[in-house]
C-alpha cells in the first residue's frame, strides 16, 4: 500500500492485555487504521481498562471506544462472580478442563459488538487476540468458533446482505505460543509495560503473579530470555 492510498479500517478488540496489544500492533503493521474497542463488562480485573487506554494512546489508534455491558448479571465466572480465581497452578493443571475464569459466551458477545461497529465504520476487518494454545479449553478461542462466527456475521448485517461488506475476522495469534507472541510484539515495538494481564490484580493494578494469566505471561518472557516489565510480588509459587 502506498502512502497516498487510504488505509483500510479495522476494528480491533483491545482488552489492555499482552495479546490484544500485540494484535493491535499487527493490524497497524499490515496497514490498517485501527479503531480499538474495549469493554467494561463487570470484570474483577477492571484495571485492564486503564491499560487499554494506555495501549490505545501509545499506538495512536484512530478511535478508542469502551462499551459498557454488565456480565455480572449472569455471573458464572471467577472474573464476574464471587468465585475464587485459581492460583498457583502448573501447566498440567491448566490443561485439565475449562477453567472457572472462562466467561460464558464472552467472545461471541464482544465480536457481536465489533461487528456492529464495523458495519457503521464500513469496515470489513475485525481483529481479535484469541489463542488456541494457551487456555485451549476455552470454547470461544478455537479456530472453528472464529470460522463459524465469521460465517454468521456475513449473514447478520444489512451491509453483508447488500453485498457492501464481506467481513473477515483476523486471529493472528491463534497458533502462537506466548513466547512467540511476545517476540512478535517486541519486533513491532509494543510496550508491554503498559499492559495488564492479571486476573486478580491489587488495587493499584500490580499483578498477583500467581494466577494462570500471570504464569503464562511470565513464562513467555522467560522463554525469550528477558524480564517482564511489570512489577510482581517477590513471593515464589514453585514454578
Amino acid at each position: 500500500m502506498s502512502s497516498s492510498e487510504p488505509k483500510r479500517v479495522a476494528v480491533v478488540l483491545l482488552s489492555g492485555g499482552l495479546d490484544s496489544a500485540t494484535v493491535a500492533a499487527i493490524a497497524r503493521s499490515e496497514g490498517f487504521l485501527v479503531h480499538a474497542l474495549s469493554f467494561a463488562y463487570g470484570q474483577r480485573h477492571s484495571f485492564e481498562l486503564a491499560a487499554a487506554r494506555r495501549v490505545a494512546a501509545s499506538q495512536q489508534v484512530a478511535q478508542h471506544r469502551i462499551a459498557t455491558i454488565d456480565l455480572r448479571v449472569f455471573g458464572g465466572s471467577a472474573l464476574t462472580d464471587d468465585i475464587e480465581v485459581p492460583k498457583g497452578r502448573d501447566s498440567a493443571e491448566m490443561e485439565r478442563g475449562i477453567p472457572v475464569t472462562y466467561v460464558p459466551a464472552r467472545n461471541a458477545i464482544f465480536l457481536s459488538f465489533a461487528l456492529a461497529w464495523a458495519e457503521v465504520l464500513e469496515a470489513s476487518d475485525v481483529f481479535i487476540g484469541v489463542n488456541a494454545l494457551d487456555y485451549s479449553g476455552y470454547p470461544d478461542c478455537r479456530p472453528e468458533f472464529i470460522r463459524a462466527f465469521e460465517t454468521m456475521a456475513n449473514l447478520a448485517t444489512k451491509a453483508g446482505v447488500e453485498g457492501r461488506q464481506k467481513l473477515k475476522i483476523h486471529a493472528p495469534l491463534m497458533h502462537m505460543t506466548k513466547a512467540q507472541i511476545i517476540k512478535r510484539g517486541m519486533e513491532l515495538d509494543v510496550d508491554y509495560g503498559l499492559t495488564s494481564s492479571c486476573y486478580d490484580p491489587a488495587a493499584d493494578g500490580k499483578p498477583c503473579g500467581q494466577c494462570d494469566s500471570c504464569f503464562l505471561r511470565r513464562k513467555g518472557f522467560r522463554e525469550n530470555g528477558i524480564d517482564d516489565p511489570l512489577p510482581y510480588p517477590d513471593t515464589q509459587v514453585g514454578r
